[in-house]
């Protein structure tokens, strides 16, 4: 059994067990998480699509932590003109573990 989920603008295949690095939620390390955008689910009687979403089909998942990913240095310069900039980013992100998916 798979689903489909949607969060933070993006879209992830998710197993019971699974754990997926999504964009930063506001939740607190340990908390229980719905995620109830589900676009498909898979199960042993067939496959369920949604328009857009499939009704009362939800992700249940625990906050396992929050972090930061890997610097981006981003450098922009124009030659001749004596002009340079250089910035860096960590993108914060959260880590979720699937402990169930009800469809």
């Amino acid at each position: 059994m798979y689903a489909i989920v949607e969060t933070g603008g993006k879209q992830f295949k998710v197993a019971q067990g699974d754990t997926l690095v999504v964009e930063k939620l506001s939740a607190n390390v340990g908390d229980e998480v719905t995620l109830d955008r589900v676009l498909l689910v898979r199960t042993d009687e067939g496959v369920k699509v949604g328009t857009p979403w499939v009704e009362g089909a939800r992700v249940v998942a625990k906050v396992v932590e929050h972090g930061r990913g890997k610097k981006i240095v981003v450098f922009k310069y124009k030659p001749k003109k004596n002009y340079h900039k250089k910035l860096g980013h960590r993108q914060p992100y959260t880590k979720l573990a699937v402990q169930s998916i009800q469809a």
